[in-house]
């Protein structure tokens, strides 16, 4: 974006100096001849730089001196407008041989070969994106819900989890999960179904309105939600010391 602003901006520049070029040649051409001498004295002497910066830009111009324009007018005259036979400036044949050995490129890399086109510089950049968001999601971890939410199992997380489960879901599933209040935890049976995602979302959003848990995700962070619900799941298959009743429905993955 900055470089086709610079050749944007490049251009203008040789826009405005062509424009002053020919309002001074104009200018010049409507002095008698003893104006024109009184203005080549006071002309200011170009340095060795810029004089071959100048020669070096009315050559890519291809412009004859006015001196020797009398050399390529033609016999037309339109009211006493008459026409120059100019050449095509140099720049711009030299750019148009340039863009086509860019075609030719172009054309033998990506039509011919199998260079990477702009779907395959998708596909590579949806393939990094899809890399630099598993990265960040292992240091995000509360960006979890629901939906996305997997089984913990590392040492760190059940052990985590465990903490949050005594510290506020005892008092109604007793410490081993048995149920007391709340229902058991540890059978094949669950009101509001089973499996992470589901034991994540009753935990995240509450149990049934009016008599079920409160909704944990204003006081919990989704990770812990993450960590919790991993833990409760540890239960499955154990033998509680006095086990409630089994609640719901049968629930297989």
């Amino acid at each position: 974006m900055v470089l086709l602003f610079l050749v944007f901006v490049l251009f203008v520049l040789i826009a405005i100096e062509a424009i002053v070029n020919s309002l001074e040649n104009i200018l010049y051409q409507s002095l008698d001849e003893a104006g024109k001498a009184r203005y080549d004295a006071k002309k200011p002497q170009s340095s060795k730089l810029m004089a071959w910066i100048n020669s070096v830009y009315q050559k890519s111009l291809g412009s004859k001196p006015v001196t020797e324009e009398h050399e390529i007018i033609l016999e037309h005259n339109y009211d006493g407008i008459k026409e120059l036979d100019n050449d095509l400036p140099p720049w711009w044949l030299y750019a148009f041989y340039a863009s086509i050995v860019f075609a030719a490129v172009y054309l033998v890399r990506f039509h011919i070969f199998d260079g990477e086109n702009q779907y395959d510089e998708l596909e590579t950049e949806y393939a990094e994106a899809k890399i630099a968001l598993e990265e960040y999601k292992k240091t995000a971890k509360d960006l979890v819900d629901f939906n996305t939410v997997e089984v913990l199992t590392s040492a760190s997380d059940l052990s985590a989890g465990k903490a949050i489960y005594e510290e506020n879901c005892v008092a109604c599933h007793m410490s081993d999960g048995g149920g007391g209040i709340g229902p058991n935890l540890t059978d094949e049976h669950w009101i509001l179904g089973g499996g992470i995602k589901n034991v994540f979302k009753t935990i995240s959003e509450g149990g049934r309105n009016g008599k079920g848990m409160i909704a944990w995700k204003q006081s919990l962070k989704p990770s812990e939600i993450a960590q919790v619900s991993s833990y409760v799941l540890q239960f499955q298959g154990t033998t509680p010391a006095k086990p409630k009743e089994a609640e719901g429905d049968v629930w297989k993955e």
